[in-house]
């Protein structure tokens, strides 16, 4: 029981520990696909010094205004959140260039976020120049068939994919019930939840494939917690939305049908996802423009969300209520909040490497889990991955070593994993779509909860028994 204390604490020693930590200590930090195969073969790592832990205060501070903005200084966000951001994260770039000298970082990251943008902001044009009407009447079981659905779709065009071509019908079958719970729902299980089974469904899964793992490990692997995990969720939705009653001044005149426009940009999906496999890494004829933090992958998406929006026909757009606020207040608020967070994973990755000989299969889930829920969860995952192999001695560099480990040690890479995925779920910034599908749905007129609300009312209350439960039957005492 006393390795249960590291869930309450990990971020105590992240903040704590570091100060006993000498500078000449140090640490890598490896957040997109290019920066992890890159060091693995040494092209481009470097070590750099600890960073001061006085330096997550940025971060936080960043956080707390995402949270409080729109409830207490509604205003002042509203116009200046962009402002905030960028300044936030400008006192750490330039603590990493004139404190630490370190640039090494910086890079990476912004390669990071720019791959994180041109996959999101393409998906939003392409899914944005679709339109999906399913002209039936709305009910528990029609959303109960349609998240299910989601969350399937999930591992075949991505969680970001599978949110964004579908959130907006489904607001508008529910125009007539919507409310905020079902949104949320939708996250939980079409955002996160749903795209573990393949590692095209969720980043950190498709980093585990680039080191070795077989494309269909995952699904061998997790569908028994996946499933599960979904139906259960689906269930507590359905006893919910069963209360939940239509305006009784609307019409009721349905088709019963099932019309889609616009499906010539289905081939813009697929080339994003194509696209995703573009890396100098995986395919060695693929040019690399090293130290320049953008690629063919990059140059593709941002190619796709220029045409799919100029060759876009005016009524799908019209019909969808489509602009670019959305994209543009993701955009904004995350390239605060990805050069913010350097430090905390930085000092995350040194914590989780000190301790990882005294973790179980258990607490590397819990400790994956929670902290996927505010940072980046690629990096936490690897991160964890690789203080898990350390724990039995493998180099997490070689390709030979993840093959050993998701074969004797499974019950690691798979706690990991699903807590990689499932935890994206616990906040609005856990996963990039997350809060992609809360601006889309505020600008539908849908009011949803703060991001305080959202963790006390619906994901600790739901999700945090539900990963209870899978803790106390798959990992508990295992390893």
């Amino acid at each position: 029981m006393k390795k249960l204390l590291f869930l309450g604490i990990l971020s105590v020693l992240v903040f704590y520990n570091a100060n006993n930590i000498h500078a000449s200590e140090l640490v890598s930090h490896t957040t997109s696909v290019s920066t992890v195969v890159a060091a693995e073969e040494g092209a481009a790592e470097a070590q750099h010094q600890l960073p001061d832990t006085i330096m997550v205060l940025p971060f936080i501070v960043l956080l707390l205004m995402i949270a409080t903005g729109p409830l207490f200084y509604h205003h002042f966000w509203e116009h200046h959140y962009p402002k905030v951001s960028i300044l936030l994260g400008l006192v750490t770039v330039l603590y990493y260039i004139f404190h630490l000298n370190d640039t090494h970082s910086l890079i990476h990251t912004s390669a990071e976020y720019i791959s994180f943008i041109a996959l999101l902001g393409s998906l939003f044009v392409a899914s944005g120049s679709i339109y999906i009407k399913v002209d039936k009447k709305a009910t528990p079981w029609l959303n109960v068939v349609l998240l299910f659905f989601g969350a399937i779709l999930s591992n075949i065009i991505g969680t970001t994919g599978a949110s964004m071509l579908l959130i907006r019908p489904f607001l508008k079958v529910n125009r007539n019930r919507i409310r905020a719970y079902q949104v949320i729902f939708f996250i939980f299980l079409i955002s996160n939840i749903g795209g573990a089974l393949t590692p095209i469904g969720d980043p950190p899964l498709f980093i585990g494939f680039l080191k070795g793992i077989d494309f269909f490990w995952f699904v061998e692997h997790i569908w028994y917690i996946w499933l599960p995990t979904v139906v259960f969720l689906l269930m507590i939705f359905y006893f919910i939305d069963s209360r939940n009653k239509d305006d009784a001044n609307i019409p009721d005149d349905y088709s019963g049908k099932i019309e889609v426009k616009g499906s010539k940009n289905i081939i813009y999906l697929l080339i994003i996802l194509l696209s995703v496999f573009l890396d100098p890494n995986v395919l060695s004829w693929v040019p690399s423009f090293e130290p320049v933090p953008i690629g063919i992958r990059e140059i593709i998406m941002f190619g796709v969300m220029y045409f799919a929006y100029k060759n876009a026909d005016d009524e799908v757009l019209k019909a969808n209520e489509f602009d670019f606020e959305p994209i543009k207040e993701v955009a904004y608020l995350f390239v605060g909040i990805f050069a913010t967070m350097i430090p905390a994973l930085q000092l995350i990755a040194h914590e989780a490497h000190v301790m990882g000989n005294s973790l179980d299969a258990g607490i590397f889930f819990w400790s994956t889990g929670i902290l996927s829920g505010f940072l980046d969860n690629t990096p936490t995952f690897i991160n964890f991955l690789s203080a898990a192999m350390g724990k039995f001695g493998f180099d997490i560099t070689q390709s030979a070593n993840v093959l050993t480990i998701d074969h004797h040690h499974a019950m690691y890479l798979q706690a990991i994993s699903t807590g990689a995925v499932f935890f994206g779920a616990l906040s609005y910034i856990g996963n990039g779509p997350n809060f992609m599908v809360k601006s889309i749905t505020e600008r539908a007129g849908v009011k949803m909860p703060s991001f305080f609300a959202y963790m006390i009312k619906y994901s600790l209350p739901i999700l945090i028994p539900t990963f209870l439960l899978i803790w106390l039957i798959v990992y508990m005492g295992a390893g």
